[in-house]
This record gives C-alpha cells, structure tokens and sequence, in this order.
C-alpha cells in the first residue's frame, strides 16, 4: 500500500493505493503473450477475406490488377508464398518469446493516484494564468471576483484558488483534516490526459518510429545491390501484390524490418501489453491491406492516409521500384526524401494488363480453349524483365536457373478482364 504523506496545504493531497496483479485479457494466456498471438491471427483473418474476394473475383471494379497479370507476372507459387510467411510468423513469434522472459510484471490500482497526478499539475499550471493575462491587460483577480456566481470559471482566473473546494482527511494518527479538493473540470481533463490523450501520444510516436525504422532499411535494401540481391529480392517476386503475400519476405529481411521495427517501436514508447497488443495488431492489418490488390473507396486504412494499396503497388511494378518505399503508415519519409513516384499511371499498368491478357489468349488458344495453366517461376519472365523503364540495377542480380531448379506450381485459373481503371 502507498499513501501520500505530506499534505500540501494548496494542493489536493494524493490518494492512497494498493497494487495488484493485472488480470489477463484472456485467461489464462497472459497479455504479452497474446500480444504475439493476435498479430497472426489477424494477418490469416484478413487474407482470408481478402482471398476470398480475389478467387471469387467480387468487386473487380477496384483490382489494380486483373487476373490475368495475377496469373502471369508473378514469379513464385503462392505456396511457396504460405511457406514463407509461416517462417516469418515463426520467427517472428520466437523473439518476442524470448524478449518477453524480461517483461516486468503489470499492476493496476494506481490509475486514481495518477490520474490525482495530472489533476495536480493541472492545479499548478493554473498559476501562470493571472500573470499571462495581465501581459494582455486584463486583470485576472478583479475579473475573478465579478464572476463569483461561476465558482469553476473564478477559480481558473485566480490562478486556481478554489477556496469552497475542500475534502476531509483522515491523517495516519486518526486525526480528521480539511484539505483543498480538484475541482470536477480539473478530474474530467486529467482522466482525459492519463486515459485517452497519453496512449494516443505513444501510439503516434510509435507509428512515427516504425515508419523511419522500416523506409529507411527498406531503402537500403533497394540502393545497396547486395542487400537487395541476398534479401529484399524475394518480395519483390510478387509484381502482382495478394493479401497473404504482405509478410512474404527473406527471413533476416522479415526479422529486421518487421519484427525488429515494431519491437524497437514499443520499447522506445515505453507502452503497456495492451497497448501493443492494438499496435502490433493494427500493423498487422495495416501492412496486408497494403498489398491486398484493391483500391476500395470505403476501406478506412485507404483512406486515413496516403499510403494505401494503390500506393505501394507502384512500387511493386518494375517501372515503379526505386519510389514510394515508405510503409506501413505515412508517407512522409517519401515526401521529405524525394522519393515518392510522380506522374500518371494509367498507360503502364495498361500495358501491363494488355501483355498479360495477350499472353493468357494465346495460351488458351494453343490449348484449344481449356483454362491456361502455368508454371509460377522464382525468376522475371518476359513480361516484366522485358518492359521499359525496369532499372539495369534492378535486373542486373537476376539468374536464370534450369528449370529443374525452379520453384513452380501448376494451378488452373479462370480469367476476366474486369479492372479498376486507375
């Protein structure tokens, strides 16, 4: 138990406290382990609709991509894709197991003490007000006494002197004390302060150190041959982005940039379980919406900022690979940096989406009309190694392989044109 000793004769004394245990979200799971269950979770929850709605080909006024690119651009199977994302999952999992051997214990039963905190420093902060106004002559003290009828508003212009707010006090010895009180208006703003306006603070600036952490080594890994060779190259696989393909990443890439960058993020932030169990999720979430392949109008991550699908899929395309590195949130670093992508769009996804459908009716036609099936190769095929505007650097790296070597599925797929014209 904690108590506040000392009586300020001016200030609200603190109350008093008693520490517990924080209960688990869900029992028996204890919080900072369902913090690295539910980032999972949602990533396979939200896939999933979003795969739902791509096999089914709903909504395809919005697709950035039609079916046919989907079919003939990418170069990696997508259970290869599944394969990748289970072992960042994995990894991913395992460091926060280890990280979290030196989690402190949670407590709660201080929230009314530091909510009382705040109240105090509102109280003192209310000081300066008499002295701030008369700089702009007006003279706070006499303005005060007229406005006596509105104790709160008299108060606040004395520079927080509130003399009808008083409490009663029971001392350690038993003895009963009067003792100044917080007015209702300096609780109600202090709550707001400790409950809402804090952990939003720490949550924005968490956001703000993951989308450093991750533009700036995302960056590297495109101007650096070698990072981008050994690691980054393989996300880069997917020139057709899919939802369940967001985490599909070399491991020690998948581990520096996400799992590294949201660790680093809350533990700079100093945030609680809870806390993070919102961030990580909502990381999540925000990073497979990125590469869902739909422009949706109503999609509230689309639209809260700039850096939504249609904006990172430029960056998947070969013509579009050196800009827009920033992720998950903001776009701020691409905006500073110089490096977001200017100009329309519309003629090089067109070509893309052509060369696609020309490449699946001449399939079709070879096969006498049966449904186009193929091999998903790890390496560019002609239909972006060969466009315009792909950096030398970009293909420099790439090899080609015998075929036997090659990781391919076969997979019969149904084609439309339907497409989203941008």
């Amino acid at each position: 138990m904690a108590s506040n000793s000392s009586i300020l004769l001016d200030l609200p004394p603190l109350p008093s406290y008693i520490l517990t245990p924080r209960v688990p979200v869900l029992a028996p799971i204890p919080d900072n382990i369902l913090s690295l269950i539910l980032p999972v979770v949602a990533y396979w929850v939200v896939s999933m609709i979003f795969h739902f709605i791509d096999v089914n080909d709903l909504f395809s006024q919005y697709r950035l991509h039609t079916p046919a690119e989907l079919l003939k651009r990418n170069h990696v199977s997508r259970i290869d894709v599944v394969r990748d994302v289970i072992l960042q999952h994995i990894i991913q999992t395992i460091a926060g197991l280890g990280l979290s051997f030196f989690d402190e214990k949670e407590f709660v039963g201080r929230e009314e003490y530091d909510v009382a905190v705040w109240a105090r420093r509102i109280r003192i902060m209310q000081r300066v007000i008499p002295t701030v106004l008369g700089f702009i002559g007006i003279d706070a003290i006499g303005l005060s006494k007229s406005l006596s009828a509105y104790p709160a508003l008299s108060g606040f212009l004395a520079g927080g002197v509130y003399p009808d707010l008083v409490q009663k006090l029971v001392l350690d010895n038993g003895n009963v004390s009067m003792a100044p009180a917080h007015a209702t208006w300096e609780l109600v703003v202090a709550h707001f302060i400790y409950s809402y306006f804090i952990p939003g603070l720490q949550f924005f600036f968490a956001i703000g150190i993951l989308d450093t952490w991750q533009y700036f080594w995302h960056r590297a890994m495109h101007l650096n041959r070698w990072l981008y060779v050994n690691f980054h190259s393989r996300h880069h696989r997917l020139y057709v982005p899919y939802a369940f393909g967001a985490l599909y990443n070399h491991p020690v890439e998948g581990f520096l940039l996400d799992t590294a960058g949201t660790g680093v993020a809350f533990l700079l932030t100093q945030m609680t379980h809870r806390q993070a169990m919102w961030f990580f999720t909502f990381s999540t979430i925000k990073t497979v919406d990125d590469h869902c392949g739909y422009h949706f109008p109503w999609d509230p991550l689309q639209l809260i900022t700039s850096n939504n699908a249609a904006y990172h899929d430029i960056h998947h395309q070969s013509w579009g690979i050196k800009t827009n590195f920033s992720q998950p949130f903001f776009i701020f670093w691409d905006r500073f940096m110089g490096t977001r992508w200017q100009g329309d769009v519309t003629l090089k996804y067109e070509r893309a989406r052509t060369a696609a459908e020309k490449q699946v009716e001449r399939e079709r036609s070879e096969n006498n009309g049966q449904p186009v099936k193929t091999v998903l190769e790890s390496e560019p095929g002609p239909l972006d190694a060969g466009m315009e505007d792909v950096p030398v650097q970009e293909r420099a790296p790439r090899k080609i392989l015998p075929r036997t070597t090659r990781s391919a599925s076969k997979r019969i797929h149904g084609v439309n044109g339907s497409i989203r014209q941008k």
